[in-house]
């Protein structure tokens, strides 16, 4: 085995990624939303020149996509699996060597969009109470690959969830994703997707519009304490 052939791609994507002003672009994505180079630039710290040079790089290592729609060029991440290596550097960076002990903003860490699904503590209650409700389970208690039961299924569905549509997708279909803020596992993976979007078309809760925020609307917080038996106003004390 070539042991610095193998190494080599890992080596330049930790690379790309670790340029503070690339890095700043990257998280910036994590919402889920697309951006221009412009507003990118802006975020980085950096000129506008400069900013496209970075996001050759970036797309050169397949971290970031870009889409034309008439004069404009937008960028988003490329896909789940670069949002939840992000997610999971975050969690590194911020582990402590003592007792965990949250410093992520209220409204961040009440309830955020990690890419396409939800983070924060909202998420890691949802995940919670969906395994507590029997709709999902998984073969060992060491899996973080999860199967969504029939019950689970029908419910969802009754919800307004597209399952057989998340079940089409060429990704994994649901899954655990450690959430940086709470360093427990949210629901990520098509099901998390789906449960995302169900969510918002109810307008149980709604998006931010310049930043990863998500706020729980007054009849969100009734539908929660009430299908699910989460207290939405407690999530972040």
């Amino acid at each position: 085995m070539n042991v610095e052939r193998s190494e080599a791609p890992v080596s330049e994507i930790a690379a790309a990624i670790a340029e503070p002003a690339r890095t700043r672009m990257l998280y910036a994505l994590l919402d889920g939303r697309a951006r221009t180079s412009t507003e990118l630039a802006i975020v980085a710290e950096v000129s506008p020149s400069t900013a496209s040079v970075h996001l050759a790089k970036l797309r050169e290592r397949q971290l970031v996509k870009m889409h034309a729609q008439g004069k404009h060029r937008y960028f988003r991440l490329a896909d789940s699996q670069v949002a939840a290596v992000l997610e999971a550097l975050n969690v590194l960076a911020g582990t402590p060597r003592a007792r965990f002990q949250p410093n992520t903003p209220h409204r961040l860490r009440a309830a955020r969009t990690c890419y396409d699904h939800m983070a924060g503590a909202l998420a890691v209650a949802l995940h919670d109470r969906l395994f507590a409700l029997r709709w999902l389970k998984r073969e060992r208690a060491d899996d973080v690959d999860y199967q969504l039961t029939a019950g689970g299924a029908e419910a969802l569905e009754n919800l307004g969830a597209n399952i057989e549509a998340a079940r089409a997708t060429r990704r994994r279909f649901a899954c655990a994703c450690l959430d940086w803020s709470e360093r427990r596992p949210h629901l990520a993976g098509a099901v998390g997707a789906e449960l995302l979007n169900v969510l918002l078309r109810r307008k149980w809760i709604t998006r931010d519009l310049d930043s990863r925020v998500l706020s729980v609307t007054s009849g969100g917080k009734r539908e929660l304490r009430a299908r699910f038996g989460i207290e939405a106003a407690n999530l972040s004390d």
